[in-house]
């Protein structure tokens, strides 16, 4: 009998997705789905209208105005203000945060658009990293814990080694020291000759998942990946659910 408990009861918990690359409308339903059945959160889910591939239209983000934690995988949006100014808002209250792989470059406005500080400022003022370039389509992952990492509670029951099909994104020279804790580091696996891959100066290891505090003060788990089969791999699945606990102070029971 699959086991349930109420440690997420009372908690609302915001999944924002956004992207119209790794099916997220489709992945992040069912972690908020076991978050709920699981452990009792309630959970709202919202996805980019008509389709992923509208950049400018997410309904229901005053959902974030109750929300007790926000979800976001989200990829070159360009919310009108009224909308982003609910994201805006939770994150000045000091609320938490976890992002998904292409958060990291969650939004793409015009160079003359007042919102443009956001297009780099979510990776890096939220999410501890933005968007740099990565290893090739065709390349894989290879995961393990970071050193000294082991007994942080997001990586309870999490082996110390995994494989998943996410190609690895460069995120160093981010995270910065003593701003974060990295908890997996990723290497690459067969990258794609593009042209730096396999440079002497091209480091082929870079975190995969880190914690930080956001700059409203609020906690911070980011995880680069993402991709549509890892969320087959019970692996990645706890993970997420791990980082929902710590991210609103909850315990894993």
């Amino acid at each position: 009998m699959e086991s349930s408990n109420d440690s997420l009861k009372g908690y609302h918990l915001v999944f924002v997705c956004g992207e119209d690359e790794y099916e997220s409308e489709n992945t992040m339903p069912r972690i908020a789905e076991e978050a709920a059945r699981k452990h009792g959160a309630s959970v709202t889910v919202l996805t980019a209208y008509p389709s992923a591939a509208n950049p400018e239209n997410i309904p229901g983000l005053e959902a974030l105005l109750t929300a007790d934690l926000a979800v976001f995988y989200i990829r070159f949006r360009q919310l009108p203000q009224e909308q982003f100014r609910y994201i805006s808002d939770y994150l000045e209250a000091g609320k938490p945060v976890i992002g998904l792989r292409t958060s990291t470059h969650g939004f793409q406005y015009p160079e003359d658009h007042p919102l443009v500080r956001w297009n780099d400022g979510f990776g890096i003022d939220v999410l501890g990293a933005p968007w740099i370039r990565h290893f090739g389509h065709s390349s894989s992952t290879s995961v393990s814990i970071a050193w000294g990492a082991g007994n942080h509670p997001i990586l309870e029951g999490i082996p110390t080694h995994f494989e998943c099909r996410s190609w690895l994104y460069q995120v160093l020279p981010y995270p910065q020291v003593g701003d974060t804790t990295p908890l997996l580091n990723g290497a690459t696996v067969n990258p794609e000759d593009n042209g730096w891959s396999y440079t002497s100066e091209t480091p082929r290891v870079h975190p995969v998942a880190w914690t930080r505090t956001h700059f409203g003060g609020g906690r911070v788990f980011t995880t680069t990946m993402g991709h549509p089969d890892d969320f087959e791999l019970p692996e990645f699945r706890r993970l997420l659910l791990n980082g929902i606990h710590w991210a609103v102070g909850a315990e894993y029971l």
